[in-house]
């Protein structure tokens, strides 16, 4: 079994930092929200992984590189724009040859990973299994209907009236059967190839498509509000480390975590005054003002720099 990992998107959602930085690098608790899905899909017993690439290839080839460093075999796979879900099966085609595989977009984030929904998919082998949540605005995502038995029966691309509030989660897993329904399809109303569409086509072909409804924690990191709430809950979980280096003129305050390899040299790790609902990216100077203000919200691109009251 292979891996198809979705990281060409272009991130319009998450700009300005997307401007100079790959969506799917957007770090999560310091780590970029890719290796989440990297290290699920090994964790699953899978190590052929195509990464299907755009504009922002530079950037994911130098933070994955061969995936040896994952324990994975990495083939790059370039999409000239992004055209839609079905259309990145579609180039990843012969890499995938003949062979079952997992579709993972690598803007989402799911707790617990995905290793017992793939061995169930080995054992009983549908042409196809989607993974469904509930949501309060489905509107915004691929929309699953059921049947009174739970059998699938249909699926809509954002809906302007859902049939449901189950929205699609961004793991899909197919036989090879999910190319000839590809190959059949037509660009949609957005000039893309939707993955619902061909997995629709499986259904009205009487092929075998599953599913399973997940409570457990899912997000598409594609926006500021979702991406801070995605970090928020991992840092939940963190626990105090130090294994770094903390001279004698620095002091740590509240749950901080210094790496190995990392120094802290005549500093204090601490929260400033107040800042919300902020992304900040890369070589961002933040440095008090001489105003003092009572919150601040920041979404900066890499390279900014800002002052503001602590």
């Amino acid at each position: 079994m292979k891996a198809l990992v979705l990281a060409g998107g272009s991130g319009t959602r998450l700009r300005p930092i997307t401007h100079t930085y790959a969506k799917q690098l957007v770090p999560v608790a310091n780590k970029p929200v890719l290796f989440y899905g990297l290290e699920a899909i090994r964790d699953a017993g899978i190590t052929e992984v195509g990464i299907v690439v755009g504009d922002t290839e530079p950037a994911i080839r130098s933070a994955v590189g061969s995936g040896q460093d994952f324990g994975l075999e990495v083939t790059y796979i370039r999409q000239s724009a992004p055209l839609g879900l079905a259309h990145a099966v579609l180039v990843g085609r012969q890499f995938l040859g003949d062979d079952d595989f997992v579709m993972y977009l690598g803007d989402n984030f799911i707790v617990g990973g995905i290793a017992p929904l793939v061995e169930e998919f080995r054992q009983s082998r549908p042409d196809a299994h989607i993974m469904l949540t509930r949501v309060p605005d489905p509107r915004q995502f691929g929309v699953a209907e059921l049947d009174d038995s739970g059998q699938l029966v249909g699926l809509e691309e954002k809906p302007r009236q859902p049939k449901s509030d189950l929205a699609l989660v961004g793991v899909y897993l197919f036989t090879p059967a999910v190319h000839e329904a590809v190959g059949c399809l037509e660009p949609s109303w957005r000039g893309e190839l939707e993955i619902t569409e061909a997995i629709g086509w499986l259904v009205r072909s009487g092929r075998k498509v599953t599913s399973t409804i997940i409570t457990g924690y899912w997000k598409d990191t594609g926006n500021v509000a979702d991406m801070l709430e995605v970090n928020r809950t991992v840092l939940e979980s963190a626990e105090r480390a130090v294994s770094g280096e903390v001279d004698a003129a620095s002091e740590l305050i509240g749950r901080v975590v210094v790496d190995a390899g990392a120094r802290v040299i005549a500093s204090r790790i601490r929260g400033v005054r107040r800042i919300e609902a902020s992304l900040i990216g890369h070589d961002v100077e933040v440095t008090p003002a001489p105003r003092v203000c009572q919150a601040h919200r920041l979404v900066l691109g890499d390279h900014s720099k800002v002052q503001i009251s602590s």
